[in-house]
Order: C-alpha cells, then sequence, then structure tokens
C-alpha cells in the first residue's frame, strides 16, 4: 500500500501526517522543522511514500532542495490553491493543515509550485531590498512634508535634488523643529545613499546580462523590468506557450460562469508576482506615452485604448509585452518594433537606448 505525506512547515516546528491510500491516519506528529529531522520521522513510510506535499512558503527555497536531496518525493505546493482547499475544515490548527495537505497528495488535487535556483533568489532579493529601501525613502520625504504642513510650509513644487536646502530654509528661525527636520532629512540622505548604490548594482548585473540586454531594446523595458521578469520566470521551459505567463502574472480577466446564463469576465486576476505585473504596466505605461518613435506594439495599444479606454489598453499593452519576452527568450530572437527600419537604423537604436540606461556599463 502506497503512503501520501503532509507538511504543515513552521518557523520551529514541522507538523507531519501520513495518510495510506484509503485515507485512514498513519501517523500524526511533530518534529523540529529540518530535513533530517523529517526524514528520521518517515522512516517506517519511505519504501513506499509515494508523495510528500509541503506548501510554500519563506522557508521553501532552503526545505524543498533539501528534501529531494535526501530522497523525498517532495512537491511543493501553490498556496493560494493549498489555502482554498483547507478552508472547508472547521478548525484551523498545524496538525489539521498537515492532514488537509497530505488528503491533497492522496486525491492528487493539487498545483505544483516552482521552486526557482539559489542565484535567481540572490537576484530578487537584490530587487526586494531596492525595493524597500526606495519605499522607506518616499515614506520619509512624505513625513516631512506633512508634518511641515502645521505651520503653513507647503512644498509643492520641489524637486529631489533641492528637497534638503529648501526645506532648512523654512524651518531655520525654529531651533526645535530645525532640530527635528534635520534628523530626518539625515536619515532620507542615507537611504537615498544606499538605494542609488543597490540600483546602480542592479544596472551593472543588466548590462553584464545578454537576455536582460536583449529585453531592454524593448520601448519602455528598462534594467528594472527585464530583471524582475527574467528572474520570476526563471526557467522558460515550464511554460508551453508564450501567452501563459501573461496569465501567470495575473494579467489575465477573471472568469465568472455558472449554467447558460451567467458568463462575466471581469477585471484581471493580480495572481502571481505583483512587483512583475506592476514592472510591465509601467513598461507598457512608457511605450504608449513617451515613446515617439513608430512602433508596431505601441500603434496596437492607441488603436485599443481609442475603442476601450488608456488604462485598460496599458493592461493589454502590459500583457503583449510578456508574452513577447517570453518568446524573446525561448527562440533567441530580438525585438524589432518597426518592420520598415533598416538594421542600421534598429543598432542605432538600440545603441542608443541602452547607453541611456545602462550609462557608463552599456
Amino acid at each position: 500500500m502506497e503512503f501520501f505525506c503532509g507538511l504543515d512547515v513552521g518557523m520551529d516546528e514541522t507538523a507531519i501526517c501520513v495518510v495510506d491510500a484509503t485515507g485512514k491516519v498513519m501517523l500524526e506528529t511533530a518534529v523540529v522543522t529540518d530535513p533530517d529531522a523529517i526524514k528520521v520521522a518517515l522512516t517506517p513510510y519511505l519504501g513506499r511514500l509515494r508523495r510528500l506535499g509541503h506548501e510554500a512558503g519563506s522557508l521553501s527555497p532552503w526545505l524543498h532542495p533539501e528534501l529531494l536531496r535526501l530522497g523525498l518525493p517532495a512537491v511543493c505546493l501553490e498556496t493560494l490553491h493549498v489555502r482554498a482547499a483547507l478552508k472547508a475544515q472547521r478548525n484551523k490548527t498545524d496538525r489539521a493543515d498537515a492532514l488537509g495537505i497530505a488528503h491533497i497528495m492522496r486525491t492528487g488535487w493539487f498545483r505544483r509550485a516552482h521552486i526557482k535556483s539559489e542565484a535567481c533568489y540572490r537576484l530578487r532579493l537584490l530587487l526586494t531590498h531596492r525595493r524597500n529601501l526606495k519605499r522607506k525613502f518616499v515614506d520619509l520625504e512624505n513625513a516631512i512634508r506633512h508634518s511641515l504642513k502645521v505651520f503653513g510650509i507647503r512644498l509643492n513644487r520641489v524637486g529631489r535634488g533641492g528637497f534638503a536646502q529648501v526645506v532648512r530654509e523654512a524651518v531655520a528661525h525654529d531651533a526645535l523643529v530645525c532640530e527635528l527636520i534635520d534628523a530626518m532629512l539625515n536619515a532620507r540622505a542615507a537611504l537615498w545613499k544606499e538605494y542609488c548604490r543597490l540600483h546602480d548594482l542592479v544596472v551593472r548585473l543588466v548590462a553584464g546580462h545578454e537576455l536582460c540586454r536583449r529585453f531592454t531594446q524593448i520601448p519602455g523595458v528598462g534594467p528594472i523590468a527585464a530583471l524582475s521578469f527574467m528572474t520570476a520566470v526563471d526557467d522558460p521551459s515550464r511554460f508551453r506557450r508564450s501567452r501563459d505567463v501573461a496569465a501567470y502574472f495575473g494579467l489575465t480577466s477573471r472568469r465568472w460562469q455558472s449554467g447558460s446564463s451567467i458568463d462575466v469576465k471581469g477585471r484581471i486576476s493580480k495572481a502571481g508576482d505583483g512587483d512583475v505585473r506592476r514592472a510591465l504596466y509601467e513598461a507598457a505605461s512608457a511605450l504608449l506615452t513617451r515613446y515617439k518613435k513608430k512602433d508596431k506594439v505601441k500603434a496596437w495599444g492607441l488603436a485599443l485604448a481609442k475603442r476601450s479606454s488608456h488604462r485598460k489598453a496599458t493592461v493589454a499593452v502590459a500583457r503583449k509585452l510578456a508574452v513577447i519576452m517570453h518568446a524573446m527568450w525561448t527562440s533567441g530572437t530580438f525585438y524589432c518594433g518597426d518592420p520598415d527600419a533598416s538594421a542600421a537604423e534598429m543598432h542605432a537604436e538600440t545603441t542608443a537606448k541602452q547607453r541611456k540606461l545602462l550609462g557608463p556599463y552599456a
């Protein structure tokens, strides 16, 4: 008889449940969250253990490869799918979640989550920390702007470069406020310095990566969008068709159909990586509004905007960019937005754009 195992992974302890092919519970226990401890607990069932499932989480990039290395038939499960399945349970406990995951593995009703390579996670960590520093920098700047409104000081048209000088001049007459604001401005300057350091590292990595450089040939696609897309996909072969990538990043419409009278197509699902979705949307917006030359994707998007709305057209162009970038990756081709342009014109335009985006690293 075959056995199926479910793991509810926690920071300190992991709940383990083993069921047989009929659903009978054979083992319920909890061990330290360690691959070796998990294998020891499953020793009596290793010979006939068919599947071992665990939900995708923050420990999955470390735990999943270790379980495979120990010879366990580990499967990483998609979080949203598991959460929806476990809602049928009356009580939510670690023990009940492990039992539910074990039954999911027994029935085969699950979706696999892709575990990216270690190098890919390192690049995604760079993008995450860059984004966090930028958000904290903007939060500090907005806090300074808001606190000065109490004194009637409104900083409406102040650029980022001259912001600190203007603020210091505005509060120079008040010793206490000047001291407080100076501390905030120093923290803001430190955040901006470290943010620029990480952003420069992103630009250098993109400049040295052949695939990302090809992605930046697309109008609107910069270093952040190129690197975000590449690290989120990781392995292009896991998508059977390029158009599946758009759904993976939540850029396709939800559908609600029941019987013959109800068939509703809603807004985009917003599933998958939100950072990649935002980067693609920004790239599409730049293509439609800032790129001045001829481009067939831009022309298609502008025609759609006339029929519908600019926002929907931007989402549609973002969806098309995801498909194009995946197709470029799998086929090894280059982007050509203007079919009438000569090879020399395309090369000159690409070189100029990459010098603008990548600076001295182009």
